[in-house]
């Protein structure tokens, strides 16, 4: 009978411990996800050359001002800011690495593809900052897309 009784505390605490290893980082993801592109997530240098990567591999398609052609998006603009609201930066560069150009997806390695994601964000008003958008999915991930700037928090002051 005690045996009992101690196999379930034990299986019990375990199960707790479980429980609470998946809490932590579940926290500490929605800590990092509050990163927003309104927190100058880029760099003006990574834009520049970002936008040099967009005029040799994206303008042909989606025409010079990121507006979108005959087959292609907006990259721009209302439009393309209501497809990706609420979305993440990881979420848009990976759509974009796995499809883009559709005649050679992959051809730009992620230091490119961060780089054309800067000059995206700035073209859609996006302020800059001081560090460069990073280049790994995951750390992007935790950048939201959204369309107007949120309102500042008063309690965060």
């Amino acid at each position: 009978m005690r045996i009992k009784v101690e196999l379930k505390i034990l299986v019990i605490a375990g199960l707790a411990l479980i429980g609470m290893s998946y809490l932590t980082p579940r926290a500490q993801e929605t800590a990092h996800h509050s990163r927003s592109v309104w927190d100058g997530v880029y760099t003006e240098e990574q834009a520049k050359r970002g936008e040099e990567i967009y005029s040799r591999e994206c303008a042909s398609c989606h025409g010079a001002e990121l507006t979108g052609g005959e087959e292609a998006p907006a990259l721009a603009g209302p439009g393309f800011l209501a497809n990706w609201e609420g979305l993440s930066v990881g979420d848009l560069s990976e759509r974009i690495r796995v499809s883009m150009p559709p005649n050679r997806p992959t051809r730009l390695n992620r230091s490119q593809l961060a780089d054309l994601l800067a000059h995206m964000l700035k073209v859609n008003n996006f302020p800059a900052g001081k560090t460069e958008l990073e280049r790994e999915t995951e750390a992007l991930k935790q950048i939201r897309i959204e369309a107007t700037k949120p309102k500042a928090n008063p309690e965060s002051d």
